[in-house]
């Protein structure tokens, strides 16, 4: 009797100072590069809080902080007044910036079992090209990317075109452009064979085209560029041909923001964008679409893109751990499966294509399964120390180009000469 007293006497003290000093949560940032309000924001805050539910001692504040540009800037910004964030979402191109300013921690140190390595190691090795240095792994990818080829199987049937067959070779997206490009009574045009878009994120579609030349503009160290190469040449040429020599695009800078609208209204029959645009093709273009690998030249071929998932210093061992379990989680088969129905990324790992998810829905629409199948083509996204510079530097180069300023042997040899200087540095 007298055992059973002291021994719920126990129980009820035990109580009393769990009651009074509750687990203490695991508090952690989040900075994710969207507008508030997006969809994609919709999505990001109902996987948080999923895994918050399964998980009550950590508590995750996901702040959306605009676009990658303005996310970055913020991390830096927060991560240099000693208020880093645990993790982020930026450019996977940013990798070598944050490295360089000190900010990041390799995933490599949180690696305790073999199951995290295999984790690790699970990963599309096209998209661990942009995660990956110096036998470190900085970047898990997350909202990844490859442009793709865009085409409106309507205006491919009315002109006469195969509408099942997009073109695969330069010289037929130049034929069928060509056939495409419809004019008025006064010879303006109504709609042109083919977009590719030259603002924004110029370097990165112009990438598919030096991709497809069989050249590499930058090493795997970040510190080399090879701008000045006559593929890369050849290659901004014939970008420049499009409109100047063929015809088939419209002249001058074409706006990146303004591409799906102009392919929906049929102001183009063939666009090139990214695989994250899918989703949003899918919903409102008013006629059949297709999507297919960029055509090739020398080779097939297209850089990666989009966001990695980074680490950074300043913050508890306990948070960082909590930080990688968490993107663990989040880059899980049926996580994945959910994000990328959602916006037209491509899941990073082969793992969430096995899903009964992702089979169903590739079953319904095919059109998914291409950007995966172009990673066994793609290379890294051009990334360098330095980027923001680097990248600009060769985005005017291409301007330069592109609206007749200078050649573009010159514009690039020009260019190669100010990343030279840039990047000794660094060799």
């Amino acid at each position: 009797m007298l055992a059973n007293i002291l021994k719920g006497a126990a129980a009820a003290a035990a109580l009393a100072i769990t009651a009074a000093a509750p687990a203490r949560a695991t508090d952690l940032q989040f900075y994710f590069p969207v507008a508030v309000g997006g969809g994609a924001a919709e999505v990001i805050q109902s996987l948080t809080d999923e895994y918050m539910a399964a998980n009550p001692e950590v508590k995750i504040d996901a702040v959306y902080a605009g676009t990658y540009q303005d996310t970055i800037t913020k991390v830096i910004t927060a991560a240099r007044g000693g208020n880093a964030p645990q993790l982020s979402v930026a450019l996977a191109v940013d990798m070598f910036t944050l490295i360089d300013e000190g900010l990041i921690l390799p995933f490599d140190d949180f690696i305790t079992s073999e199951e995290d390595r295999a984790w690790l190691d699970s990963f599309y090795p096209a998209f661990m090209e942009n995660s990956q240095t110096g036998g470190k792994t900085y970047g898990i990818p997350f909202q990844r990317s490859t442009p793709v080829l865009y085409w409106n199987k309507e205006a491919f049937a009315e002109a006469g075109l195969d509408p099942e067959a997009p073109p695969a070779t330069w010289d037929e997206m130049v034929e069928m452009g060509k056939t495409l490009t419809k004019r008025d009574a006064n010879g303006n045009v109504t709609q042109w064979g083919v977009r590719i878009p030259t603002s924004g994120f110029p370097y990165w579609l112009f990438q598919g085209l030096s991709t497809q030349n069989d050249v590499i503009l930058a090493n795997a160290d970040g510190n080399k560029t090879n701008f000045d190469d006559p593929a890369v040449v050849e290659a901004l040429e014939y970008l420049v041909s499009l409109s100047t020599e063929h015809a088939v695009m419209e002249p001058g800078i074409v706006e990146w923001g303004a591409t799906p609208k102009a392919f929906f209204e049929g102001q183009a029959a063939m666009m090139w964008t990214t695989t994250g645009n899918l989703t949003n093709v899918r919903a409102n273009a008013p006629f059949d679409f297709g999507v297919a690998m960029l055509p090739a030249n020398k080779r097939r071929g297209a850089p990666t893109g989009g966001g990695n998932f980074y680490l950074f210093d300043g913050s508890s061992d306990e948070e960082l751990a909590a930080a990688v379990d968490f993107i663990k989680w989040i880059t899980g088969p049926e996580q994945s499966a959910k994000w990328t129905m959602a916006t037209g990324y491509v899941a990073p790992r082969p793992a969430t294509w096995e899903t009964d998810t992702m089979k169903a829905y590739a079953a319904d629409f095919p059109a998914v399964l291409v950007a995966r199948d172009q990673l066994e083509h793609a290379v890294a996204e051009l990334s360098t120390y330095e980027n923001q510079r680097i990248t600009q530097i060769f985005n005017d180069a291409l301007a330069a180009a592109i609206t007749g300023t200078k050649p573009a042997d010159e514009a690039l040899a020009e260019a190669q000469a100010q990343a030279d200087a840039i990047l000794a540095a660094y060799r």
